[in-house]
């Protein structure tokens, strides 16, 4: 059977998710603005769930029409075969995304399409399936557009990108979808030396480490985890069948080419306690280090960063005295190397006094970025 799905992903790397989609078999593949439209059968849908880096969520339609008033909001809703979907003794939560809607208020609809899912199963039964916010077993999405709503269903669970091995986090992390959306971006691959001399948590070392590996990031999950496991109709031996195809690819290295370091000790010990609970702290190498001192740990490679930004004056401050300096050990101890940056902060290339090849636009949740790249050769490349 194929059904319709949507699957989001940081705005930006629509088109490498586009890929991960037709990869598990996908047809009709179409990006929009922050995600990807496909159809395909049940799966396409494991194996996105499964081996997708990219996606944060996919998402089934089960429903999608025109309105013009909330009620007719909750009779679509109403008229979705819920209990054919999932037992009353789930417990459910309604996600609702707007975009340049009139209704007023969201709340109001959250609720009208709570009361039509359960509903929906007191006719058949009188019994009705309770909420939890915090953690519901099915997440039912609704979009709203300026005429039209369209239902899903989740069959994620939580967010694809909390892979299960971050234990220890810090401030302001990237997410691991765009971190690893950033690599592909880059043109790193496996095998390839990388250095993250800003490492903080861990995450693009995680993900370039797991890529290396061969591991298929939904392998980390627990049984019963995902969305679709606690629907009516899961497979479970087709996903049996996937999984142990997957972990079968699982590469056995006895060290990595990737490097990890931060000026903070706090950081290195969370990284470090990180790569430890994802069993790679044996085959990344960390340590503290300043990267405006550290010396290039390979000849040539990709080093990858997301360097402080901030948003008061004192960080604005602190960060036009720093760039230069970066600049500065770019050129000295990373000549052959490729350098990317992602930033938030558009006179980067003026402050780091290089000139970027590319320019890439991202989200980094709601904050425009850009990934900047800088070849770093003999010579100058510096801006005049």
């Amino acid at each position: 059977m194929t059904n319709l799905y949507f699957s989001p992903c940081p705005r930006g790397l629509e088109p490498l998710l586009a890929e991960d989609v037709t990869a598990a078999g996908a047809g009709n593949v179409k990006p929009i603005a922050g995600g990807v439209l496909f159809s395909g059968s049940l799966e396409t849908c494991y194996r996105v769930n499964l081996d997708s880096r990219i996606a944060t969520r996919v998402l089934r339609q089960v429903a999608q029409g025109p309105y013009q008033r909330e009620e007719d909001i909750y009779h679509l809703a109403r008229e979705v075969d819920w209990p054919r979907l999932f037992k009353v003794a789930k417990t459910i939560r309604v996600y609702v995304t707007s975009i340049k809607s009139p209704l007023k208020s969201l709340e109001f609809i959250t609720l009208r399409v709570k009361d039509a899912v359960c509903d929906r199963f007191r006719d058949l039964g009188g019994e009705r399936p309770s909420v939890d916010t915090r953690n519901p077993d099915v997440r039912v999405h609704l979009f709203i557009t300026v005429t039209d709503a369209t239902l899903y269903i989740d069959t994620s669970g939580e967010p694809l990108y909390m892979r299960g091995h971050k234990i220890a986090r810090i401030e302001a992390p990237i997410k691991e979808n765009l971190a690893a959306g950033i690599l592909r971006l880059a043109g790193w691959k496996p095998g390839t030396p990388l250095l993250d001399p800003m490492c903080g948590s861990g995450t693009f070392l995680l993900e370039a480490a797991q890529m290396s590996l061969g591991d298929a990031p939904g392998l980390s999950r627990a049984p019963g985890e995902f969305g679709f496991e606690r629907l009516l109709d899961f497979d479970a031996a087709l996903w049996r069948r996937l999984t142990v195809k997957a972990a079968e690819k699982r590469l056995s290295p006895d060290k990595l080419p990737i490097w990890g370091s931060d000026i903070s000790r706090d950081a290195v010990a969370r990284a470090q306690q990180n790569l430890a609970h994802a069993g790679i702290d044996d085959l990344v190498e960390l340590r503290q280090a300043d990267l405006l001192t550290r010396e290039a740990p390979a000849a040539n490679g990709l080093l990858i960063a997301n360097p402080p930004y901030g948003e008061r004056l004192s960080d604005q401050d602190e960060m036009a005295a720093f760039y230069p300096k970066l600049g500065d050990a770019f050129k000295k101890r990373f000549t052959g190397w490729d350098c990317w940056l992602i930033s938030a902060d558009t006179k980067l290339p003026k402050l780091i006094g290089l000139a970027p090849k590319r320019k890439t636009p991202l989200f980094n949740g709601p904050l425009e970025c850009r990934l900047y790249y800088f070849p770093i050769v003999a010579g100058s490349n510096r801006l005049k």
